[in-house]
Parts: structure tokens; sequence; C-alpha cells
């Protein structure tokens, strides 16, 4: 069996595919398997990844019905054989000492997790090292609540959040099963699928080089307008809640309005965004009406949010003081010519 099981979901992706599982299949560790999930998609990605299949016998290729990117995974992680698991985006690649590396550091310091920074790939070329916010260290259960989990809870208004990316870390496939952690939703998942492993893991060892190229891809679904995003919010938050509840977090008061501010205002840039086929003052009336539902009405009320970053902040002043005119002009001027 091998000691990696890399899973790579896949969907429309024939234009990225192989630079992505080049990146796997020429690691220098070579104890690995790459399970490529097709997730229906309607373009040449699915024979791609049966031709690699052919050529490697360390690639296994599942097909499926498109279920979204949650379900793919789940299907790769059900799939995999290896102790350890890293995913890997497709339209993404990996330094081919990454796997070698994690897991070395894992192996070296006792840990049953490894994590490393990246490098965000940018349309047109550009590239810059984004450095982990969590330095080299080994982290202990306790360490890891404190720079993790609470983060991913509480701190989401800040101008530097916490991202809850999951293609950083090489994970315990143990853990997951045992524990039975699983993707679920459209949107936000990275986020729960973290919090819930990290409630349940004992030792993570960071490295601080970036061994990861995440490419900023503006058709990517946190880029584009997402018609019932307010409905898939507020699952997520639920589905938080339940976490908290059941692994007893603590530490994390206010977290909720905190994460509902966080919603709040990406439901907002998304009402205004240019995919959204409706008139300007539509969207105005449509944030008005957002705001003054629950459980948003509520955190709205409960006071401004600390910490956030200047536009964040201009947002947040406008929505508390109900100038919905002037915040549906700021907009406007933003997305003109997008």
């Amino acid at each position: 069996m091998p000691a990696i099981s890399v899973i790579v979901p896949v969907y429309k992706a024939e234009s990225f595919l192989g630079k992505c599982v080049d990146s796997v299949l020429s690691q220098t560790m070579a104890d690995i398997e790459l399970i490529l999930v097709d997730d229906g998609s309607p373009d040449k990605s699915g024979e791609i990844c049966d031709s690699y299949a052919l050529a490697d016998e360390r690639v296994r290729v599942i097909h499926r019905d498109n279920g979204g990117v949650s379900a793919a995974r789940n299907d790769g992680i059900a799939a995999a054989s290896g102790d350890y698991i890293l995913f890997v985006d497709s339209d993404d690649y990996i330094d081919s000492t990454m796997c070698e590396k994690l897991f070395s550091a894992l192996k070296s310091q006792g840990a049953d997790t490894a994590a490393c920074a990246h490098i965000n790939l940018f349309p047109g070329g550009g590239s810059s090292p984004e450095p982990f916010s969590l330095p080299a260290d080994v982290y202990g259960s306790e360490k890891i609540m404190d720079a993790i989990v609470r983060p991913l809870l509480k701190d989401r208004v800040r101008e530097q959040v916490f991202n809850g990316y999951i293609w950083r870390y090489l994970f315990s496939r143990a853990i997951i099963s045992e524990n039975g952690i699983k993707f679920s939703g459209a949107y936000l998942e990275d986020e729960l699928f973290l919090i819930e492993y990290f409630c349940c893991a004992k030792r993570l060892a960071v490295v601080s080089e970036p061994l990861y190229y995440y490419y900023q891809n503006p058709g990517s679904v946190t880029r584009r307008y997402l018609k019932d995003f307010e409905k898939t919010f507020l699952a997520s938050f639920e589905a938080k809640r339940a976490l908290v509840k059941r692994y007893s977090i603590d530490g994390i008061e206010g977290w909720e309005s905190m994460t509902l501010w966080a919603g709040l205002l990406i439901a907002i840039g998304n009402e205004y965004a240019p995919g959204n086929p409706i008139s300007l003052w539509e969207k105005r009336k449509n944030v008005i009406a957002l705001c003054g539902r629950e459980p948003f009405k509520s955190a709205i009320a409960s006071g401004k949010p600390r910490g956030a970053g200047k536009r964040k902040q201009i947002v947040v002043d406008l929505v508390s003081s109900k100038n919905f005119t002037v915040l549906t002009l700021l907009y406007a001027v933003k997305n003109r010519g997008r």
C-alpha cells in the first residue's frame, strides 16, 4: 500500500489538468498513488484521466455523475489506500518535493499531520509567495485549537483571516475514517472539514517552505456570482454550530456574530456581482431585504465587528447606518467595466 494517496477532483479541467497530474507523478517520493475523480466533467477531462491511468499504474480514475467537489473528494477518500491523504485542486500543481518533505516532517516529529506554505499564481503569469500564518514548528492539541480551529470560527472579519485551504495539509487517513469526517456542501466545505479534523488531530508539523502552487482562478466558485449563496452560507453556519456543540469548543465567545457578519459581507458583494443579471436598484432592494432577515438582522444589531480591513469597514459602516444608496453606488463604481 502507498504511504500517500493524492486526491484530485476533476471538473472542466482539460486545459490545466496535465500540469497538475505531471507535478504529482514527478514527486521525489515514489511511494504514492494518485486518485483522479472525474466529477461528470463535460469536456475531455475524463479521457485525459484515463490516459494517465493507462500510462502509470500509480494512477486510478473514478468516473462519477456530477455531484460537486465535496462528493468528489469523499469518493476519493473512500477509494484511498494510503496512510496519509493530500488534496490537490486540478487547476493547481505542487512542488516535486512536497510529498517527501511533508511526510519526512510528519515522521520525524511524531506528528499525525503536516502542513506547508504556498505560492499564489495569478492570471497573466504573476506569482507571489504567501507565508503560512503558522510559523514552522510542532503544534500539540491545544496549540492546534488556538492556531487553526478557533480562528476558523471566530476571526472571520479581520483584514487578514486564517484561510481554510485544505490542500496545504498532509492528513491522516486514520483520523478521517475513525471519526467519520466528510466534506459537505458547495461552499466553505474546506473550513468545516478542517475544524472537525483538527478537533481530532493531536500533533501538527509545519514546514515553512511554499510547496503548493495555488492558481487564483477567476472562474472558481469563490469568484463568481452564486444565486443561492445565502442558503449555502446559512447551511454552513448551522454545520459550524453543530461542530462547536459536538466537540465542546470553547474560547470562541462572539463567534456566531462575527461569522454572520463575514457571511453578510460576502453575500452583499455577491448580490452586487457583475454576474447577477438584475438591475442595480433591484440589487439594492435585495441587499436591504437580506440585512433585514434573521440571523443577519441580529448580527447587525449586536454591533460592528472590530479589526476589519479598510474596504470591509466601509461596508460595515454603511450597512450599520442603513445607507444602502451610497453602498450601491460604491459597488457600481467598483464593478464598472467588469
